[in-house]
């Protein structure tokens, strides 16, 4: 079964192969991309599985960013992923456990809404992510307005409507 490590500990250059792997190497044109452009990811958010024989075998990131309403108020939140199992690792449950860790480290004192782009069956079912309340967001490039998805334990402080953005303080 994996075992995660901080993806500190892991060479960045690693983590790159993984990434081009998963998603190919066009993947920084992705509108993921441009949402978090120029923001370091989240250390203590972000993890890498390996193996059973210590190889890495997927990562996890977490992005600072914002929501920004129709009066210019940026409402803070954590954008996660990419999640990328190397290909011959996917449904070994790599993304399942690094997904658990991500969202398990978010400090439960505060915890920010997280977004993501992805499976809304998926990401629903396992980790209680829901397009219910991003129909009015926006981002920078073509996406998928259903795969454009939240979780929040207070659905309430959620815009209605808004650019998803990087954090800008």
């Amino acid at each position: 079964m994996a075992k995660i490590i901080p993806l500190s500990d892991v060479d960045s250059a690693l983590v790159d192969q993984v990434l081009d792997q998963a998603f190919e190497p066009g993947r920084r044109t992705r509108t993921a991309y441009k949402v978090r452009e120029g923001m370091e990811a989240l250390g203590n958010l972000s993890f890498a599985a390996l193996d059973d024989n210590d190889m890495l075998a997927g990562t996890i990131q977490c992005w600072p960013v914002s929501l920004t309403d129709a009066t210019g108020r940026a409402h803070p939140m954590i954008m996660v992923g990419p999640v990328a199992v190397l290909p011959h690792l996917q449904g070994a449950g790599f993304g399942k456990a690094l997904m658990t860790a991500a969202l398990t480290a978010i400090d439960p004192r505060a915890p920010l809404p997280q977004v993501l782009i992805g499976d809304p069956e998926y990401y629903e079912r396992f980790f209680g992510f829901s397009n219910a309340h991003t129909g009015g967001w926006k981002l920078p490039g073509p996406f998928e307005q259903h795969r454009l998805l939240c979780r929040t334990a207070n659905p309430a402080i959620l815009p209605q409507e808004g650019m998803l953005g990087p954090w800008r303080r």
